[in-house]
C-alpha cells in the first residue's frame, strides 16, 4: 500500500472519529446540558446506635467430627503418549486418469523367394484401411476385427525398409536384411483407382496368352516354382475390389537359379471401365537391376466409355528377360 493510499485512510478514520463525537453530544437529551445546581444536605453531628443485629453472610458451624481423607487403590497409572503426525510439505499429486494408448507395432520376417512377410498390429484401428511403403513401391492393405494385418511383399532392396501409415500419419517402421534378392529379377506396375485398372502379364519361354507359361494375376503358379528355379511368380498387392485405392502387381522371375534358357515378355494390360473411361489413368513401373531400381512414370489417357470393356496392351515398359540356364 501506498503512503499516499495510507494517509488517506488515516485522514478518513480520524474525520470519521470526529464525526462519531460531535452526533453522540447532538444527540444527548436536553436534560442533561442543564446546570448543576447546589443543594445543601444536613450533617449529623453524634453517631446512631445500632442494636439487633442478625449475621446472614457468616460460614456455619462444622461439625465436632470430620471424616478423615479416604485412601485410594495403588493402581499404577498407564500414560498413553499421543503418536506425532508429520504433515507433508507437498500436497499429494491427483493420479491423472488412465487413458487408451495404441501402440503401433510392425514386425518384418525374411521368407523364401526374397520375400518378407509382415506383420502389423494397431489395436485400436479396427477394419481400417493403411499403406505400406518400400522402396517407392505403395498400396494398400487393412487391418481385421482385432487391428492386426499380416501379409508378404516382395523385397525390392537387400537392406528392405517398410513403412506402414495410417488416413492420420499414425503408424510403425521395420526392416529386413534380404540376402537372397540377388537371385531375382523384380518388376512392379503400380497405380491408383480401381483395382481392375491395370495388369501384368509375363510371357515365359515364348509362351502366348492363356498357355502353360503364361503368368498373371489369375494364374495357379505360386513362389514355390521361383524357389526352385522352374519359373516365375505373380504377386498382386491391394484391396481387391475398390474403386479408389493404391493397387501394386509385382512379378519375380528366379534368374540366378533358372534351370531353363530362354526369353520372358513381360505386358502391361488397362482394361476400360466405367470408372476410368475417358480419364487420364496414372501408373509406374519399377524394376529391379545391377544399377538399382529404375523408375518411369506412365500417364494413360483410357478411351471413352463407349469402349468400356476393351483392353489396351501396352509394350516395351520393360526390357524383356534374357535368360541363361544355370
Amino acid at each position: 500500500m501506498s503512503k499516499a493510499r495510507r494517509y488517506i485512510i488515516a485522514g478518513g478514520t480520524f474525520a470519521c472519529a470526529l464525526g462519531i463525537g460531535f452526533f453522540m453530544q447532538a444527540q444527548a437529551p436536553s436534560h442533561q446540558v442543564a446546570a448543576m445546581q447546589s443543594v445543601s444536605v444536613p450533617v449529623l453531628n453524634k453517631p446512631v446506635e445500632i442494636s439487633q443485629i442478625e449475621l446472614t453472610s457468616a460460614a456455619p458451624t462444622p461439625p465436632a467430627a470430620m471424616p478423615g481423607p479416604v485412601a485410594l487403590p495403588a493402581v499404577p497409572v498407564t500414560l498413553a503418549v499421543a503418536e506425532e503426525t508429520v504433515t507433508p510439505d507437498i500436497l499429494p499429486q491427483e493420479e491423472v486418469a488412465p487413458t487408451f494408448t495404441c501402440d503401433y507395432e510392425m514386425d518384418a520376417a525374411l521368407r523364401k523367394g526374397a520375400m518378407v512377410e509382415l506383420a502389423v498390429s494397431a489395436p485400436c484401428r479396427i477394419n481400417e484401411r493403411f499403406t505400406v511403403h518400400h522402396n517407392g513401391m505403395m498400396f494398400n492393405a487393412a487391418t481385421d476385427s482385432a487391428g492386426q494385418s499380416r501379409l508378404e511383399v516382395p523385397a525390392l532392396s537387400e537392406s528392405a525398409v517398410f513403412i506402414v501409415s495410417f488416413a492420420d500419419g499414425e503408424g510403425a517402421l521395420a526392416t529386413a536384411d534380404v540376402d537372397t534378392l540377388p537371385l531375382y529379377d523384380r518388376f512392379v506396375v503400380q497405380w491408383s483407382g480401381s483395382s481392375d485398372s491395370l495388369s501384368l502379364h509375363a510371357l515365359e519361354y515364348g509362351a502366348d496368352f492363356g498357355e502353360a507359361g503364361h503368368i498373371w494375376a489369375a494364374s495357379t503358379q505360386d513362389k514355390a516354382r521361383g524357389i526352385a528355379g522352374e519359373g516365375g511368380f505373380l504377386t498382386r498387392l491391394g484391396i481387391p475390389g475398390t474403386d479408389q485405392g493404391l493397387m501394386a502387381e509385382v512379378y519375380t522371375f528366379p534368374t540366378g537359379t533358372a534351370t531353363r534358357a530362354g526369353d520372358v515378355t513381360l505386358r502391361v494390360e488397362a482394361e476400360v471401365s466405367a470408372a476410368n473411361c475417358g480419364r487420364d489413368l496414372e501408373a509406374q513401373t519399377i524394376a529391379t537391376g545391377d544399377a538399382g531400381l529404375k523408375v518411369q512414370d506412365i500417364v494413360l489417357a483410357m478411351p471413352d466409355c463407349e469402349a468400356v470393356g476393351e483392353f489396351l496392351v501396352l509394350k516395351n515398359l520393360f526390357n524383356d528377360l534374357k535368360i541363361a540356364q544355370n
